[in-house]
C-alpha cells in the first residue's frame, strides 16, 4: 500500500514481503475497509498475533496515532489514477492494438528476474508474459524541470546585504540565461567545442554550464543558440528506454 511506503508500520523493514495487517481486529469488529488496513513484515505479524494495535504499542502512544492517521489519509490521487489508466486502456484497446496488461507485482517479478533496474521506461517492458528482454542497454533521455530563472535581481549575502546585481534585462547579444548554446572557440587557452546551457553577461563574455564543468568567458560571437530556455533541462541518461521485447505467444494477458 503506497501510503506505507511499502514499508512495514511496525519496524520499517522494506524490500521484504509484507502481510496485510488489520489495525482493528476482524474478530473484535474491524472492517476490510483500506482505513481499517495496515502493512507489516511476517516477524513482526507474527508477534502482534491478535492483539488490539493499542495494546501492541502501548509503550509508544505516538506510534499508534501516527498509524492511524496514515490509515485515514484520503486516496483521492490513487482513485484518480485507476479511473485514468483503465479510461486510457480502452482508448488504445479500441485501435485494435495488441495490448497486454497485468498486475505491478507481476512487472516487478520480471523486471527482478531479468536483472533489470527499476525505471518506468523499462517497467512498460516487463508488463504481462515475458520471456526475455533485448537490447535495453540504451541511453535515454532525461527531463528535468529547471524553473524559469528569479525575478529577484539583487545578490545578497547570507545576512541579507546586497553584494551584487544581476543585470536587469534577462535577454544579451540575442541570448539570454539558460539557453542550450554551442560554442566553437577556434584558437586561444579555451579552443575546443562546449555545448550547454549559458549564463550571460552584459560585456558579451558569458559562462557555459556544459556537462564537465563551468567553462567562463567564452565570447558571444562565437555561440550559436541550439534551444531556447523553455524551463526544462535535457540529457542523456544510462537508463534505457529502446528495447525489445521477447515473449512466447503462449502468454497470459488480461
Amino acid at each position: 500500500m503506497t501510503i506505507y511506503s511499502r514499508a512495514c508500520v511496525d519496524c520499517g523493514v522494506e524490500n521484504v514481503p509484507l502481510a496485510i495487517d488489520p489495525i482493528h481486529l476482524r474478530s473484535k469488529g474491524g472492517s476490510d475497509r483500506v482505513s481499517n488496513l495496515a502493512i507489516a513484515c511476517h516477524d513482526c505479524n507474527q508477534r502482534k498475533g491478535n492483539r488490539p494495535l493499542a495494546d501492541f504499542w502501548a509503550r509508544d502512544p505516538e506510534r499508534t496515532q501516527k498509524i492511524r492517521k496514515q490509515a485515514k489519509a484520503p486516496l483521492k490521487d490513487a482513485a484518480a489514477v485507476n479511473s485514468t489508466r483503465w479510461a486510457l486502456y480502452q482508448r488504445v484497446k479500441a485501435t485494435n492494438l495488441p495490448v497486454e496488461v497485468a498486475s505491478g507485482g507481476r512487472t516487478k517479478w520480471n523486471r527482478q528476474r531479468l536483472n533489470i533496474p527499476k525505471a518506468h521506461c523499462l517497467d512498460a517492458a516487463c508488463v504481462g508474459h515475458v520471456d526475455a528482454i533485448a537490447n535495453w542497454h540504451q541511453p535515454g533521455l532525461a527531463i528535468k524541470a529547471t524553473g524559469r530563472g528569479s525575478y529577484q535581481r539583487t545578490r545578497l549575502t547570507k545576512h541579507g546585504f546586497p553584494r551584487g546585481y544581476w543585470i536587469r534585462s534577462k535577454s544579451a547579444f540575442g541570448f539570454q540565461t539558460g539557453d542550450l548554446v554551442k560554442a566553437i572557440v577556434t584558437s586561444g587557452k579555451k579552443a575546443g567545442t562546449y555545448l550547454g546551457r549559458v549564463a550571460i553577461r552584459a560585456s558579451g563574455s558569458f559562462n557555459i554550464q556544459t556537462g564537465n564543468g563551468l567553462v567562463q568567458g567564452i565570447h558571444h560571437r562565437v555561440c550559436t543558440l541550439i534551444q531556447r530556455a523553455d524551463g526544462y533541462g535535457y540529457g542523456w541518461r544510462a537508463t534505457s528506454f529502446s528495447w525489445t521485447k521477447i515473449a512466447s505467444t503462449q502468454g497470459d494477458a488480461g
